[in-house]
């Protein structure tokens, strides 16, 4: 019998603010959504939708800028973890045809461990797009929040301690992607599309909702399903690093974003926060996940970083 086929809507202020039993419900939730699907959508959460409109309009203005202006942002060292990355460079895995979009990334800006500064770089800003820079630390830093509030509630049902995310997660080099997918033309790259199917980096992925469709997963039928969620919603997914540690547990989600159809040929923005660890963080099965015995050999997480940043064409072999 088929599973039910629609992405999971969840509460996390009932997580927050809830009794015990609203606690006890979302983390069991929670942990299925993510392991049956590999998509969650949070209905409420602490991101304030005021900032994420005007990080949206902020980014819109600054895709506007002529090439050669853009090009004068480029992070040149760390696989692209800072600032601005060209239309086409990325690709997904496995893939020999570029993506359709280009990026701006944003990372954590207060460090407190003074050995992580070199593998995290300093923040790139604009000058031509005011309040560009307090924008996108404000949704930053609630993107962060979010994130590791998700998986402290993960942490309940995969029964590790409180501290065992929130550890990993102290000067974590998560990163804030602000996504363009620009109109396609008759010059577009044959056989792209704006995203190809992959899976991400990192531990989990917080997104916020798209201004136009075009996200799918590839659920665990086997069968691609659209996901779609308001403006004021986050969609939530598991990475690869989550895949490591739970020892395929909780999958990493295959997903995609399809080129629009003929006639709804648009720009496309979107904003997803990659949720790293710090780089010293060793990924290893969590012992609760171990079953017949851990699949994968432990691996240091910036290790794990750079492998999968060349296999995407971030970092040069």
């Amino acid at each position: 019998m088929d599973t039910i086929r629609k992405v999971p809507e969840l509460s996390l202020m009932s997580f927050l603010n809830g009794s015990n039993n609203d606690k006890t419900t979302f983390v069991n939730n929670l942990f299925t959504g993510l392991k049956d699907y590999g998509f969650i959508i949070l209905v409420d959460h602490p991101v304030d939708h005021k900032v994420t409109n005007k990080a949206y309009d902020l980014i819109h203005e600054f895709y506007q800028l002529p090439t050669e202006t853009k090009a004068k942002y480029r992070c040149k060292e760390g696989g692209g973890q800072r600032g601005h990355t060209a239309f086409g460079v990325e690709h997904a895995k496995n893939s020999q045809y570029p993506d359709l979009k280009e990026f701006w990334h944003v990372g954590r800006e207060v460090i407190t461990n003074p050995k992580f500064k070199q593998f995290l770089p300093d923040n790139i800003w604009p000058t031509e797009v005011a309040e560009f820079r307090d924008t996108f630390l404000k949704l930053y830093n609630g993107l962060d929040t979010t994130s590791t509030i998700v998986l402290d509630a993960l942490g309940m049902a995969l029964d590790v301690p409180q501290s065992f995310f929130r550890t990993m997660l102290q000067d974590g080099n998560s990163i804030l992607r602000a996504i363009h997918y620009p109109p396609l033309d008759e010059g577009a790259p044959k056989n792209s599309v704006r995203a190809a199917a992959h899976e991400d980096i990192n531990l989990i992925t917080v997104m916020v909702g798209a201004t136009t469709s075009g996200l799918e997963l590839l659920d665990r039928d086997g069968k691609w399903l659209q996901v779609n969620c308001n403006e004021k919603q986050l969609v939530v997914d598991s990475g690869d690093m989550l895949s490591r540690l739970t020892n395929d547990m909780i999958p990493a989600t295959t997903h995609r974003v399809v080129n629009p159809d003929v006639g709804a040929n648009n720009h496309r923005y979107s904003m997803p926060f990659f949720t790293h660890p710090n780089p010293d963080t060793m990924l290893t099965c969590i012992p609760s996940c171990e079953g017949a015995g851990a699949k994968y050999a432990p691996i240091n997480s910036h290790e794990w970083l750079m492998i999968r940043l060349k296999e995407i064409g971030l970092v040069k072999k």
